[in-house]
């Protein structure tokens, strides 16, 4: 805590606004960034759609092979369970034992035919041969024997490969030892007929499949044109019309977009609305000052005296100061307003609060005013633009200063809890009615009966920085105020309190 003690330059009413604050809101927005490539949303849904298509159809493929095979066993798996039951039909049982005996007819059945693909062998209870193609490999693990049951294996001889059907038979009596008949044929028809399924599956898709892009194509096309015709609709609308797109023209699926953009365009209107208003309000707040210089400066021009010429010099001066100070403000106000966030850093606002109001101390001893800092016990932690938030404490500290009679006080406090840094600014001056707490933050306003000089905006800056951090801004009253909004000549003056999100909650 301290009062009044030594600053390391001057600062006053008159001096510029910090040229650094004026630079930190022009590049509130980020800097230049390279914008993602532009993505085209027919194309985007295209590609959803259609590179799937395309993943899944060898998945296909390789589905319709392998159901291709087992269609094209079935049919040849039943032949040979025929061909087996016809040769189990010439088995006999001769002095115990098992004997084959093929008539005519059952030899011309089971022969090799023209391919050579057909194979059978038949083998007696003790494996001894009994007739057929000794070279026919049979099943490694042939297992119990399951007499009147059709086993399938697959195999190889000879380099071909081998679709095997085989089952045990017990000629005669059903106890006697059973004897195993196997009929095979090669692959090759099976694989034919399975290469002609796929055929007649795939060759059409190679067909079918472009067709269907096409359609695919056309049938987005045509689903994206209310967009095109809603494009049109905001191209052909003057450049000064803001008012809401009628949602009923645009489908349902984009109607939360259109709501988007009518959200859009009433904030842009009121946005536009506010600008115009603000360069009203700044036009005519510089003719004032303006209109002085001119009448300073033509007074002298004229024929006057070495004293009045002074006089008259002075004035251009201070009025040129005034006229800077109040271009200086406007700008920054305009800034403030910018709705990109400002780039915000830890800071400890003791610090900074005790920077800036030391550089007010040589006016206030110039005024005779009780200037004082009082700093909170530990580092009070936020987050916030420290250029901005000079301005902020400036713009605080000036108006107090202004509005202090000589003579009184004005204290600057840091105080914090465990989720909020706050900020206060307070003064001996006259106060202000609760009924006008709320306007003082507006532009340009100005309590009835002020005859201190001032522009309004100094508050009105206060309160845009306040809400680019999400900062609380507002006036309460002294603690030597005995009623709420009631200021008598002994118990007098202004509190403005800024409440910051602490950065160690």
């Amino acid at each position: 805590m301290w009062r009044n003690p030594p600053a390391k330059g001057p600062r006053g009413p008159g001096t510029p606004l910090n040229q650094e604050a004026l630079a930190a809101l022009r590049a509130g927005a980020k800097g230049p960034s390279l914008a993602p490539p532009q993505r085209s949303l027919l194309g985007e849904i295209l590609d959803w759609m259609l590179a799937p298509l395309f993943l899944l159809w060898p998945m296909s493929v390789a589905i319709t092979y392998v159901v291709a095979q087992h269609i094209a066993n079935v049919p040849y798996d039943q032949g040979l369970a025929h061909d087996l039951r016809l040769l189990a039909s010439q088995v006999r049982l001769e002095d115990g034992r098992a004997a084959l005996h093929l008539s005519d007819s059952a030899r011309q059945a089971l022969r090799t035919d023209e391919t050579g693909n057909i194979s059978w062998l038949a083998l007696g209870a003790n494996g001894e041969y009994l007739g057929g193609d000794r070279a026919l490999p049979l099943p490694d693990e042939l297992g119990t024997p399951q007499p009147g049951k059709v086993l399938y294996a697959d195999g190889a001889v000879r380099g071909f490969s081998l679709r095997l059907a085989y089952t045990w038979i017990a000629p005669g009596t059903a106890d006697a030892r059973p004897a195993l008949l196997a009929v095979a044929e090669t692959r090759e028809k099976r694989t034919q007929l399975a290469n002609d399924i796929i055929k007649g599956v795939i060759i059409p898709q190679f067909a079918v499949l472009p067709i269907a892009v096409l359609l695919v194509w056309f049938g987005l096309s045509r689903g994206v044109a209310p967009l095109s015709a809603l494009q049109q609709r905001l191209r052909a609308r003057r450049p000064g019309d803001l008012s809401p797109i009628d949602a009923r023209a645009a489908p349902t699926e984009i109607a939360p977009l259109v709501g988007a953009m009518n959200e859009l365009l009433d904030r842009l209107s009121a946005n536009v609305a506010a600008q115009r208003r603000f360069v009203a309000d700044a036009a005519h707040q510089l003719k004032t000052p303006l209109a002085g210089l001119r009448t300073q400066a033509e007074l002298a021009l004229l024929d006057a005296s070495p004293d009045e010429m002074q006089s008259s010099l002075r004035q251009l001066v201070t009025g040129s100061e005034r006229a800077t100070r109040l271009v200086n403000q406007l700008l920054l106000l305009a800034r403030a307003e910018h709705p990109d966030p400002a780039g915000l850093a830890v800071c400890d606002l003791n610090t900074l609060a005790s920077q800036q109001a030391a550089l007010w101390v040589p006016q206030a001893l110039a005024r005779r005013i009780d200037l004082g800092f009082e700093e909170a016990p530990r580092p009070a932690l936020m987050h916030g633009n420290p250029v901005l938030l000079a301005e902020l404490l400036n713009n605080l500290i000036d108006n107090a200063l202004r509005y202090t009679p000589d003579g009184g006080r004005v204290t600057v406090r840091v105080t914090q809890d465990d989720t909020r840094v706050r900020l206060e600014i307070e003064d001996s001056g006259p106060g202000i009615p609760v009924s006008e707490r709320e306007r003082v933050f507006d532009r340009f306003y100005r309590v009835l009966g002020t005859r201190t000089d001032g522009s309004g905006l100094g508050l009105a800056i206060v309160r845009e920085i306040a809400q680019k951090h999400g900062a609380e801004v507002g006036i309460v009253d002294t603690p030597g105020v005995a009623t709420p909004g009631v200021a008598t000549p002994d118990r007098s003056g202004t509190l403005v309190r800024v409440a910051f999100a602490s950065a160690s909650s």
